[in-house]
């Protein structure tokens, strides 16, 4: 049985391995393409609207117990 994550966006629950697992590095949201990098992280859709949807409700920040000072990176790999 597959493990089953929470989107921070939607806040749907999916399993693992349909989530981007994202990680905070010095204040930037980055992706987590291994999945296993060290420290906390958090699980989201790789879909335009859940990120857009976690920025705005600052979803980031809360779910890596981090000050998150830039988005950019993550929001414009999930936005093309």
């Amino acid at each position: 049985m597959e493990p089953v994550r929470t989107c921070i966006g939607c806040r749907q629950r999916s399993d693992k391995s349909a989530l981007l697992r994202v990680i905070e590095v010095d204040g930037r949201v980055e992706p987590d393409i291994s999945g296993s990098a060290p420290g906390r992280g958090a699980w989201l859709h790789p879909t335009p609207e859940c990120c857009n949807e976690a920025v705005k409700r600052r979803a980031f920040g809360r779910a890596l117990r981090a000050e998150i000072t830039n988005t950019d990176t993550i929001t414009q790999r999930l936005n093309g």
